[in-house]
């Protein structure tokens, strides 16, 4: 591969597309979006003229897009101008493998967004104990888009761009050590083998508007395709905490419609959006969170869906979590059992879990009718009798729906 010898005065061209070292000594195929000259730590431009690179791997999701130096790229092909001389055959795509989360936005949108939305503004965050590296762009403040590092208040979401800032806040302002709601649900959970305090708190924009604002900005960095940010009056959030002496640290939540919507093929939506944080993921919450939702359904007797497109991600949690829910009781029950008894015991749409059946090949067709089969095989693959850390305990929830609840 092609190294430079010295810095190149003059920039890469925007749109070429090189071979950048990716991972340890492995090149990749990517195309330059953009670029700017590299600065000193107090913001000046830095003496050596050289630049920085906001690279796309193509094929790959737009989460690993980074900034690099020029030491990372081949430049075997690159003139004195900056210009590449060979033709790339590879074209930057805008297919379904590259944004497995853009579910049915159409062509034009996704360009439109990608334009708008192209270089990451924030690298890295601080949050608690935890420090993440970020997904995407998210419409922060300009004023913090020249943070390398945003230190972000674990427990109402305050964002600052220096760590003394924080840690000032939290000395002198910090007014409570949880999300700032209602605490409506908590279990102790064996997770990775240890025991973990779980707490769920509601949190309602018409009274927390500033956290659900700043919840939905710390969403946008880890959520390719999300709009909700400006928007939040019409929902709930539902935050997910590990409690600890030190007070409830938020894992992800997930949003709900104060009045839902009316899904299409039956049922109403359930759930909005939905995040489980980078350094807690892994760890079933995500399947907790789609539990939970679905609890609250029961609750409210009514038939329960996502919101659509469901990224690809996502369906395969949900999928995963409808068999198991199915195969419960399937496993348990003796004699014919009906797709609307199904959904009545669990909430599920009678849509989504005829697709669920077909999915996992749990429906045959004999005798001249449709019949649900479920073969050794396939509990051994997809049904455990040890009971998952995401399984709701309906005792420990305090919560009323919200059309019940009365005006204040």
């Amino acid at each position: 591969m092609g190294v430079p010898k010295g810095p190149m005065r003059v920039p890469l061209e925007l749109g070429a597309k090189l071979m950048c070292r990716w991972r340890g000594e492995e090149y990749k195929s990517c195309e330059i979006i953009e670029r700017k000259q590299k600065s000193l730590p107090d913001g000046t431009t830095d003496p050596s003229g050289e630049w920085e690179y906001y690279v796309h791997y193509e094929g790959l999701n737009r989460r690993l897009d980074e900034w690099v130096g020029l030491e990372r790229f081949d430049l075997g092909s690159v003139n004195d101008d900056g210009k590449v001389t060979r033709n790339s055959t590879n074209k930057r795509k805008h297919e379904h493998e590259e944004h497995e989360e853009e579910g049915e936005l159409d062509l034009a949108t996704l360009k439109e967004h990608e334009e708008a939305t192209k270089v990451k503004n924030i690298s890295r965050i601080v949050m608690g104990k935890w420090k993440m590296e970020t997904w995407y762009f998210s419409p922060f403040p300009k004023e913090y888009s020249k943070s390398e590092m945003l230190y972000i208040c674990e427990y109402d979401l305050n964002f600052f761009a220096r760590r003394e800032q924080l840690d000032r806040y939290i000395q002198t302002k910090c007014r409570y050590f949880h999300p700032p709601g209602d605490e409506i649900y908590r279990e102790t959970k064996v997770i990775n083998g240890e025991e973990h305090n779980i707490a769920i708190f509601e949190v309602d924009p018409q009274y927390q508007r500033a956290y659900c604002e700043n919840l939905c900005l710390l969403a946008k960095l880890f959520l390719d395709h999300k709009t909700l940010y400006y928007d939040v009056e019409p929902f709930l959030f539902y935050i997910i905490t590990e409690v600890d002496s030190d007070g409830a640290h938020m894992v992800g939540y997930f949003s709900k419609e104060k009045v839902p919507s009316l899904a299409e093929g039956g049922g109403e939506y359930n759930l909005a959006c939905i995040l489980t944080l980078p350094c807690y993921q892994r760890r079933g919450y995500g399947k907790l969170m789609i539990a939970f939702s679905y609890e609250l359904s029961r609750r409210e007797s009514k038939m329960g869906t996502p919101e659509r497109p469901i990224s690809d991600l996502g369906l395969v949690s949900y999928r995963s979590y409808w068999v198991y829910a199915l195969l419960e009781i399937l496993h348990k029950h003796r004699g014919s059992i009906s797709v609307q008894e199904l959904s009545e015991r669990t909430a599920f749409r009678t849509d989504d879990i005829v697709k669920t059946l077909q999915a996992f090949n749990l429906i045959r067709y004999f005798g001249g009718q449709h019949s649900i089969l479920v073969t050794p095989k396939t509990l051994e693959q997809h049904y455990t009798n040890a009971k998952p850390n995401w399984i709701i305990d309906s005792t420990k929830l305090r919560w009323t729906p919200y059309h019940e609840r009365p005006k204040r």
